[in-house]
């Protein structure tokens, strides 16, 4: 098993490495979602749901990554997760591996709570991965599995179980295929030890966690300075231009202090591409 460690960066990694960056480059391509009249919320209350909702999608990400670890461990071969279709369609695969007689796909996602739509597109997706894995590895044995990591959500069991009783009718022999949720994948996989130990990663991992994420860059400006300030151009002439930005408070509500915006001015004022547009944000300082 992966050590706590090694589970503490695969997911701060994920979720956490360079927010700052992706918070701004997402404001920059589309601010309104960040501003107008029309919103029951103040711009730092829509900020943090901004990253909240990031962080969950980010969430699912790491557990990707931390999947794919454990196969390793347990001696699986690892195999490209990008395959390509007769008709040259490219499609990712979230787990694809093998034991040298069955080859093994995933589709996970951390909990089954989607809606109708949701529900009949990740089957339909399903369906397209395990068409293709078949053309190409018909003469082998092939097991696909939709994986719900999350167990205590099973809004969609019954679909699920249904669409995939009548692909096993249409495969026939030599496809198995499987619903998970939470410790189920571990069971199959022969080892149940794997998934306690994510749960206690899981539950102190969380006990680190702040009961709020943190909008306000300016309480390291030097930290978000660096990190911010080779953003590509296209975004700070964006945010830059955008002035209701401004006007509705949604930079301010980021640089509350305005300290790492100063270290941006001094900065940008020599790049001769920005100067200009810097000089206009420097005035609100």
């Amino acid at each position: 098993m992966i050590d706590y460690s090694k589970f503490c960066e695969i997911l701060n990694k994920h979720i956490f490495e360079g927010e700052k960056r992706e918070l701004l480059k997402k404001i920059a391509e589309h601010p309104e979602r960040f501003i107008g009249l029309f919103r029951p919320s103040k711009p730092g209350t829509k900020i943090l749901q901004h990253l909240l909702q990031s962080y969950e999608i980010r969430f699912g990400d790491a557990f990707e990554e931390l999947i794919e670890e454990i196969l390793k461990d347990l001696g699986y071969e690892i195999l490209p997760k990008n395959i390509t279709t007769a008709n040259g369609e490219r499609l990712s695969l979230d787990q694809f591996f093998t034991d040298g007689r069955t080859y093994y796909f995933i589709e996970q996602k951390i909990r089954d709570d989607h809606d109708s739509s949701k529900k009949r597109g990740q089957v339909a997706n399903f369906k397209t991965k395990l068409e293709e894995i078949f053309r190409q590895y018909k003469k082998s044995n092939i097991s696909g599995i939709i994986y719900f990591i999350d167990p205590d959500l099973m809004k969609n069991k019954i679909f699920y179980e249904n669409e995939l009783e009548r692909l096993r009718e249409y495969y026939g022999d030599g496809v198995s295929l499987y619903l998970f949720y939470g410790k189920e994948l571990f069971d199959f996989l022969k080892a149940p030890q794997y998934w306690e130990n994510l749960l206690d990663y899981l539950s102190t991992w969380k006990k680190s966690l702040p009961e709020i994420p943190q909008i306000n860059f300016d309480i390291e400006p030097i930290k978000t300075f660096e990190e911010i300030k080779n953003l590509e151009i296209r975004y700070w002439r964006k945010l830059l231009e955008n002035e209701k930005l401004w006007e509705e408070g949604i930079i301010k509500a980021i640089f509350r202090s305005g300290e790492t915006l100063e270290l941006l001015v001094n900065y940008f004022n020599e790049q001769k591409e920005l100067k200009p547009y810097w000089f206009f944000w420097g005035n609100y300082l």
